[in-house]
């Protein structure tokens, strides 16, 4: 297997030479062989940084990233490991969806409402509030 250096392996994965070094420092990636006191990278291992690029780009934190390659050198125990946090990153997705739905009905019915306060337009603030002269009910 090609070793790369570490300007050809950044190219090939699509990052920044000094994103390999922050990936190495913070434990995301294995530390880099070392020839002739340069990193060199080797074709698994740039796939490795791929797939963590990718995860960080669909929400993944570094921290979760760095727990997937905890086991790197079992795929098995990779792609379990996988599975394990994109189906809790699905969870956390819907959980902001419906909240965001939620948050969107609320601005819309302020929308339509036409009320000057927020307050005004809930409808707990409604039934607790005393009618103001000038108020139809």
């Amino acid at each position: 297997m090609k070793d790369f250096t570490i300007g050809e392996a950044a190219r090939r994965a699509g990052v920044a030479a000094s994103a390999l070094r922050y990936y190495e420092d913070a434990g995301i990636i294995p530390r880099a062989r070392r020839v002739n006191g340069q990193r060199r990278y080797d074709e698994t291992l740039v796939g490795i940084i791929r797939v963590a690029r990718f995860a960080q780009s669909v929400g993944f934190s570094l921290a979760e990233v760095k727990s997937l390659f905890r086991e790197a050198g079992d795929k098995a125990k990779v792609g379990a490991q996988w599975r394990s946090l994109a189906a809790a990153k699905v969870r956390e997705l819907d959980a902001i969806i419906s909240r965001a739905r939620h948050m969107k009905s609320a601005i819309e019915a302020g929308l339509e409402c036409g009320c000057i306060r927020a307050d005004d337009c809930l409808p707990k603030s409604r039934a607790r509030r005393q009618p103001r002269s000038g108020d139809s009910e």
